[in-house]
């Protein structure tokens, strides 16, 4: 719309507007977030090293986890939703194996024997992961099981954050299966039925 364009040039979410300030991407929001409200250490620690391995983790989570668990949510819930069909299920495993080897490298690379991804307290980079690997998971696919390693950070990560407020901020990721029930204006579907086939 006209008004998301004054937020974002992009018109894509997230976007931040403070005051007249506007800023794109959530990594960028994030870690500007952190700064402006002085946020405790832990989550964007200034110990060079530290702040290094989120960094890290960041840019790799663009190309692997980002890249692989929300098609999940296209696949199997909002490209049906769209186009009123179901699409092939090789579709899902094709998008499954790469969830699969990103999520080993995962496990393997950043978490080793780690309570978080930066070591003994939660950072950034464990609540970027957190939000992807809960879209699988909002859909059927439960990627924790029979992963040990990982089933126990997201736990840690539960934790840390609060039971309430993390089920709170993943309540419409885990009932996006309910979005099939409703109705989607003939236009729009229209619209984006044949983009979203692509």
């Amino acid at each position: 719309s006209e008004g998301a364009s004054k937020v974002s040039l992009l018109k894509k979410v997230p976007a931040l507007k403070d005051g007249d300030f506007t800023l794109a991407e959530c990594t960028a929001i994030l870690l500007y977030l952190s700064r402006k409200y002085n946020t405790p250490d832990h989550w964007y620690p200034s110990d060079i090293q530290k702040r290094a391995q989120v960094d890290e983790y960041l840019s790799w989570h663009h190309a692997n986890i980002r890249a692989n668990a929300p098609k999940t949510m296209w696949i199997k819930v909002l490209i049906p939703l769209f186009t009123g069909q179901p699409l092939p299920a090789e579709k899902l495993q094709e998008v499954m194996e790469g969830l699969c080897t990103s999520l080993k490298q995962f496990e393997e690379r950043f978490l080793q024997d780690k309570a978080f991804i930066v070591g003994s307290e939660i950072s950034l980079a464990d609540l970027v992961a957190i939000v992807e690997l809960m879209q699988p998971v909002g859909v059927g696919c439960d990627i924790f099981e029979d992963r040990p390693r990982l089933m126990e950070w997201r736990r840690r990560v539960e934790e840390a954050v609060g039971k309430e407020l993390f089920f709170q901020a993943h309540e419409m990721i885990l009932n996006i299966k309910e979005l099939s029930n409703i109705q989607i204006d003939p236009q729009l579907k229209e619209h984006l039925a044949p983009v979203l086939m692509k």
